[in-house]
């Protein structure tokens, strides 16, 4: 019964939430109504009560409402009314308050994760609107420095551009493959070194075997990105970034290493908790997805310290069911 009302009263599964009630309560029939007032009934309800007109009583004083054998009492959650429960039977009044207690907390619950999905979602946004406004400007006046003396090179990086732009804004769905974001480092890998220029080195290695596995879209090109930014960008010798992807018996596991100014351990883990996020892009937002997609043991790992570079590393099962693009 619980889990039927996860999606609401509105929802696809409010009369199998109705048909678990009737069977707890050994009731002649179960109503449940949503704020609108429309009534989904499993039974037969009596033909001199008017239901209806109960449901409505409820819905404008949330205040119990009883008539012959008919009761009908207000669900709230978290103190609003959030639907109305009708019960028509010999019920005694005492299983009745238990059993619209366990359908608030039901309805609850199902808000709890529509809100957790939705924060999810904004985070997912926000990660694809966070580009550098300085990596576009000097990714830009490379490609325009290069229009004459070299048009064919310059072609080829305004469409790497394109691409790059392409994957981080558009309206992608929630899984993408190994294939198609290591596509992407490839192609903001490609403008840095215009960029940087031999001051960054690139290393990237994937084996074939993984890249049609699934994963969460934007987890990997984040990790790149604070490579490239944090790690790299600001030392004058430069340094050199290395994205490896390789299988691990059932798993899939990718690395993204640089051998930059590194950090503190614990600053590290203040970033994976979700603290200072202005200063390195999206670490916790990837650690959280991976997590709620994979189970507590599949988050990011990061190794680092101080002038000793960064490597994080990325594990996933290889086949997860409801994982795909």
């Amino acid at each position: 019964m619980a889990e039927d009302l996860v999606d609401g009263l509105s929802g696809p599964r409010v009369r199998s939430a109705a048909r678990g009630i009737r069977r707890l309560l050994a009731a002649d029939a179960v109503g449940l109504a949503d704020l609108s007032g429309e009534l989904v009934v499993v039974g037969t309800m009596p033909p001199d009560v008017e239901v209806a007109t109960m449901v409505e009583h409820v819905l404008h004083t949330e205040h119990r409402c009883k008539r012959a054998e008919v009761v009908a009492l207000p669900l709230i959650v978290h103190d609003e009314l959030a639907g109305v429960l009708v019960v028509a039977g010999t019920a005694r009044m005492t299983a009745l308050r238990e059993v619209a207690h366990l359908s608030e907390v039901a309805l609850e619950r199902g808000r709890l994760e529509a809100s957790a999905e939705e924060a999810a979602e904004a985070e997912l946004r926000a990660l694809r609107a966070e580009i550098s406004p300085h990596f576009v400007y000097n990714a830009l006046t490379v490609i325009a420095g290069l229009v004459r003396p070299d048009p064919d090179r310059s072609r080829e990086l305004m469409l790497d551009f394109a691409d790059y732009i392409r994957y981080s804004l558009a309206s992608h769905g929630e899984y993408t493959t190994v294939a198609d974001e290591f596509h992407a480092i490839e192609t903001y890998l490609a403008l840095q070194r215009a960029v940087l220029g031999d001051r960054l080195r690139v290393q990237v290695r994937v084996a074939p075997e993984v890249l049609p596995v699934s994963i969460p879209y934007l987890v990997l090109q984040p990790l790149v990105e604070n490579a490239v930014r944090h790690g790299i960008e600001h030392r004058p010798e430069g340094g050199t970034v290395t994205v490896l992807g390789e299988a691990e018996g059932t798993d899939c596991v990718i690395s993204v290493e640089d051998d930059g100014v590194g950090m503190d351990p614990a600053k590290a883990e203040r970033l994976l908790a979700g603290e200072g996020q202005s200063t390195s892009m999206g670490l916790a937002n990837v650690d959280r997805r991976l997590r709620n997609v994979y189970g507590p043991w599949f988050g990011l790992v990061l190794e680092t310290a101080e002038n000793e570079g960064t490597r994080v590393i990325v594990r996933v099962p290889r086949f997860q069911p409801g994982v795909m693009p």
